[in-house]
């Protein structure tokens, strides 16, 4: 008998990531995926994004951003080499490698809302075809992988596809997970440097995702299974949540010695071992760190244990924005005003500094707070040019121009934007509340600093 001729020979999805023509979808376009799906892109791999947003996927189809931390030229580019969005599911038939970069958040009761990962699996299931690698980056308690994702898969497959498994026959499909470790805004470290996590669900499918890695990351740290991932997501996650908390505390209490924490962690920064500098604000924001404990404390429910140490840290950042409100209101006191009343105006609604990103901003808390003792409350961010509705809040609010500082009673720095000009906001302010030291090295007798 013959040999087939060469154009009959399949290559394997390996040697398909290889030589950089695997076909890679990624499921949400938003600071996790795009950001991921341009990276793919610039390293010669065919990319489709896929978002429900048909916003975004008109926005990013004629070379535009809608991020502030993503230069639209980095879009185009991406389209050049092969890269397009859509919101059609139907593409998942076409596609080799399906990245899950959906978000994670809490319901009303402050429990893991599951519903974006639920629902992509169902859209994703009906397209898959036999031998394709699924991995979701979405942050979430340990075992969503097995317990939800892949029974989802499974299920709503057209042809009795199973998740590969060590014992598993028939025809299958490769299972991992891998978080995502953004850090929006960040730029002292280069994405591709971040080393990625992954648990595979079985070795071949670690093996798969350890090569799709690979092939854009300068380093994959390999662990034996996704529950061990998520885990790992949540570790860091919450490792930051309860320092943060310590020091948020530390802070109210060097308040009221008269000590000023900032220098205190300047001074002890400069151990060489045995101490990370943590910072004080106004509260968390974030997609990850105020979320991540919420879903780690349900998980433990599950197996009868209070994760105490925990959730007090996640209360302690949660009940910072009363405290900015309420040191506002005693800054305003020794001036002889009210917060009744009094213009205030909120510079930043941002999460963190120079980006656009509202996700459980604290900023948004304080607004609402300050409306509800009758404040009268303006904000600025030259990033968030409108804040619209949300999980806890409902502003409906567009930025106003950062002019006539002296027409309010309060100016509140809750994010600290490096625009922003210090010096003028002090000298032209009747009294401004820093949140963030941001006045540091400003000696003037209208800055209170909580």
């Amino acid at each position: 008998m013959s040999a087939l001729p060469v154009s009959y020979y399949q290559p394997t999805l390996t040697e398909l990531i290889e030589t950089r023509s695997a076909q890679i979808g990624i499921i949400g376009m938003g600071y996790v995926g795009l950001p991921l799906a341009l990276l793919y892109s610039a390293k010669g791999f065919p990319v489709t994004g896929i978002d429900i947003d048909s916003n975004k996927v008109r926005e990013l189809n004629r070379g535009n951003s809608y991020f502030a931390t993503i230069p639209a030229r980095d879009v185009r580019a991406a389209i050049d080499s092969r890269f397009l969005a859509t919101a059609d599911y139907s593409i998942v038939a076409k596609l080799d490698v399906i990245i899950v970069c959906v978000p994670t958040p809490l319901n009303d009761h402050a429990e893991p809302d599951l519903r974006y990962i639920t629902q992509t699996a169902e859209c994703i299931a009906p397209y898959m075809r036999e031998g394709q690698l699924i991995v979701l980056e979405s942050t979430t308690y340990p075992g969503t992988t097995e317990e939800v994702l892949v029974p989802i898969l499974e299920k709503h497959n057209r042809t009795n596809l199973k998740a590969s498994r060590d014992s598993q026959r028939g025809p299958l499909f490769y299972v991992a997970f891998s978080p995502e470790r953004e850090d929006p805004g960040r730029t002292d470290v280069v994405r591709c440097d971040i080393p990625k996590v992954i648990g595979g669900l079985d070795p071949e499918a670690s093996s798969l995702a350890a090569a799709l890695y690979n092939s854009v990351f300068s380093r994959v740290v390999q662990v034996s299974s996704p529950a061990v991932a998520e885990m790992t997501k949540l570790l860091e996650n919450v490792y930051r949540c309860v320092n943060i908390a310590m020091v948020n505390e530390l802070k109210q209490l060097c308040l009221r010695i008269g000590i000023d924490v900032w220098e205190v962690i300047e001074a002890a920064k400069t151990k060489p071992f045995g101490f990370q500098a943590f910072y004080p604000g106004p509260g968390l924001g974030g997609h990850c760190i105020p979320v991540d404990p919420f879903y780690l404390a349900w998980k433990a429910r599950q197996y009868d244990f209070a994760t105490r140490f925990i959730e007090l840290a996640g209360q302690i950042n949660s009940e910072m924005p009363y405290h900015v409100v309420r040191s506002t209101a005693d800054a305003l006191n020794v001036r002889k005003k009210s917060l009744n009343g009094s213009r205030v105006l909120v510079l930043g609604v941002a999460y963190k500094k120079d980006v656009d990103d509202l996700r459980e901003s604290p900023a948004l808390t304080i607004i609402e707070l300050l409306r509800n003792q009758g404040a009268e409350v303006s904000y600025n961010d030259p990033l968030c040019s409108f804040v619209d509705r949300g999980r806890k809040y409902n502003l409906q609010m567009a930025s106003v121009p950062l002019d006539g500082l002296a027409q309010y009673d309060c100016v509140l720095i809750v994010t600290d934007h490096s625009s922003y000009n210090y010096g003028r906001i002090v000298r032209e302010s009747q009294l401004v509340v820093d949140t963030r030291n941001a006045t540091r090295g400003i000696t003037a007798e209208n800055i209170v600093r909580c």
